[in-house]
């Protein structure tokens, strides 16, 4: 596959605050000079907000996207159905580029993505790092002994049992022929990459080009990362 587009997708529940760091590390991953010939469309899934989430997102250049739902698979999957629908390109020669309202993704994240694509891969399924913890003993050693717990000790690759729609990416082709993300109020990204990789989709999980995400310990998703965390340091405090 040779993209001649991109797609990023970011959906957002009263994200004001988090998002304009995120935006400027996917404005600055867009300008990676292997992306100079490349149109990079930005969409915001704006959904149930009640704050200036809608406003941060259009001031920094995003295309809005406004829904009621307050469900992530949903609001992923209409990001994704907007991008496609305003991008001029066709669906064979895009790239759909998954992150959150509350990551930061590497400046070499899409030219990353896009190596991958050119390399026949269909799909990228990318780990998530946190750089700031909040001041419970313990808690980031035992998250890194959980996470990494599959990892080879050896040189060996890893192909890491982890999704995070915060790092995820999928030829627009393959997304369309599994029916996309599906909406739930959690884990469409694991149904997602499940769906690739049941239908033979060539899909590769990598520990390289991690996406840096948020350490709140109430996250606006319910059961996702956010909410491991938040057990993890409930069962810190109390063994303490």
């Amino acid at each position: 596959m040779n993209p001649e587009a991109i797609a990023v997708l970011i959906p957002a529940h009263n994200e004001e605050d988090l998002l304009p760091r995120a935006l400027a590390a996917v404005e600055a991953a867009a300008r990676h000079p292997a992306l100079a010939e490349l149109h990079v469309l930005t969409v915001v899934a704006a959904d149930a907000c009640v704050d200036d989430t809608a406003k941060v997102a259009s001031e920094a250049g995003a295309r809005v996207l406004h829904l009621g739902a307050q469900n992530p698979g949903k609001a992923r999957a209409a990001a994704a159905q907007h991008a496609l629908a305003a991008l001029e390109t066709s669906t064979t020669a895009t790239w759909i580029a998954s992150t959150d309202a509350d990551s930061v993704v590497p400046p070499n994240w899409l030219a990353f993505q896009l190596d991958q694509a050119r390399a026949g891969w269909e799909a990228v399924i990318g780990t998530v790092t946190v750089t700031r913890w909040p001041p419970i003993p313990q808690l980031a050693d035992r998250h890194h002994q959980l996470y990494n717990a599959s990892r080879p000790t050896s040189g060996v690759l890893w192909r890491h049992p982890h999704v995070h729609g915060a790092n995820l990416g999928v030829a627009a082709t393959a997304y369309r022929e599994v029916g996309g993300f599906a909406h739930l109020p959690v884990g469409e990204d694991h149904a997602l990459v499940s769906a690739l990789e049941r239908n033979g989709h060539r899909v590769l999980r990598t520990p390289e080009c991690p996406v840096e995400t948020s350490s709140r310990l109430r996250p606006r998703a319910v059961g996702g990362f956010g909410e491991h965390l938040a057990q993890l340091a409930a069962e810190e405090e109390v063994t303490q």
